[in-house]
């Protein structure tokens, strides 16, 4: 989240403590952890204090930024100091999330990849309440705020629901409640998007199998031809080659699917989840404007897109961005062969 916004936070964490302890939205607090996953912990995203500690469960385990306000919370309380774009636990570890008035702290085109490291660290069917400031705007507070100089990135419902459609969760409802939006969702069978502001390149796959869900990257199979024609195209190097979220932030590359629900084949996709899914993906690469867009998967495009496409560039690219469509990289697909794949792929990466 925005260092400023931490320093804040810091400077003013006793009197935060002091007038902002007490919990608020008690009853969705309390029906998080009654719907939380047995067994496993809940996770507070944000917690500040703790003040919501009491309510979340038997078991809860509280991030915050900021070192002073963690010093507030009840003794015997389990925190960690963790920046919410870098979350630093394992896999699947926590069985419910409550992030209230946390993440409008992020910037709008960092939240996606904030709430990959989200799911990544939920087990699936986790329940998730967030809960963001409502609005349109993005900025830092002047005098009027009680505590001036913090970061606020604020969201209506129809664009949060995309984000969190994006970073894997099924999403039950988002509503504007007053000055706030209220999202229930819980962590998909599926991958987070890994995207943001400055991509170079956005690769789009068709869906991912339940294999690459389970393992946490897209064309995970050994089968797959993906990651060696990314590799041989010069794409990809090093010891985390395979890694999305290093794939982002090391070589400017995203990811993200044009349908979220994971399955054992394509084929059990329907054409009206194809069309809900381009509908979004224009959207996210309208908002991010990547330099390029790839399509990994011809069949797919030429179901939902255009039927008569061929492999290449796209004469009338994608949401305003040149498009480039592939073959599938599955060893399913025998006719492309891994030379071709790379000479597919140089060419989407290459300036037009």
């Amino acid at each position: 989240m925005e260092r400023s916004t931490v320093e804040v936070y810091e400077a003013e964490a006793d009197r935060w403590a002091q007038v902002r302890a007490a919990p608020r939205r008690v009853e969705a607090a309390v029906r998080l952890a009654e719907s939380a996953l047995p067994g496993l912990p809940v996770l507070d995203v944000g917690c500040g204090p703790g003040g919501h500690f009491s309510v979340l469960g038997p078991s809860v385990v509280g991030v915050d930024a900021a070192a002073s306000i963690l010093r507030h919370v009840p003794a015997g309380s389990v925190v960690v100091q963790a920046d919410l774009m870098a979350l630093p636990f394992a896999r699947g570890v926590f069985g419910g999330g409550w992030a209230r008035m946390s993440y409008h702290h992020v910037p709008r085109a960092s939240l996606p990849l904030a709430l990959a490291h989200l799911h990544l660290s939920m087990a699936v069917g986790a329940p998730l309440c967030l809960v963001s400031q409502a609005g349109g705007s993005e900025g830092v507070t002047g005098d009027d705020d009680e505590f001036p100089g913090r970061f606020f990135a604020c969201w209506e419902p129809e664009p949060l629901r995309d984000v969190l459609v994006g970073a894997g969760f099924d999403v039950e409802s988002v509503e504007r409640d007053g000055d706030e939006v209220v999202a229930w969702a819980r962590r998909a069978r599926s991958l987070p998007d890994t995207v943001g502001a400055g991509m170079r390149l956005l690769v789009c796959g068709l869906n991912p199998s339940l294999y690459a869900a389970d393992r946490g990257a897209g064309f995970a199979r050994r089968s797959n031809r993906f990651w060696p024609a990314m590799a041989a195209a010069g794409l990809v190097c090093g010891e985390r080659a395979w890694d999305p979220l290093h794939l982002l932030s090391g070589h400017a590359i995203g990811m993200t699917d044009l349908v979220k629900r994971a399955t054992a084949a394509a084929s059990e996709l329907s054409v009206d989840e194809y069309r809900a899914g381009v509908e979004r993906v224009s959207r996210l690469v309208s908002w991010l404007r990547p330099g390029a867009v790839v399509f990994v998967g011809l069949d797919g495009w030429r179901r939902v897109v255009d039927r008569r496409a061929a492999a290449g560039w796209q004469p009338d690219g994608f949401a305003g961005v040149p498009a480039y469509v592939m073959p599938s990289t599955s060893g399913l697909n025998a006719s492309s062969q891994l030379p071709a794949l790379v000479d597919h792929l140089q060419s989407a990466s290459s300036e037009r």
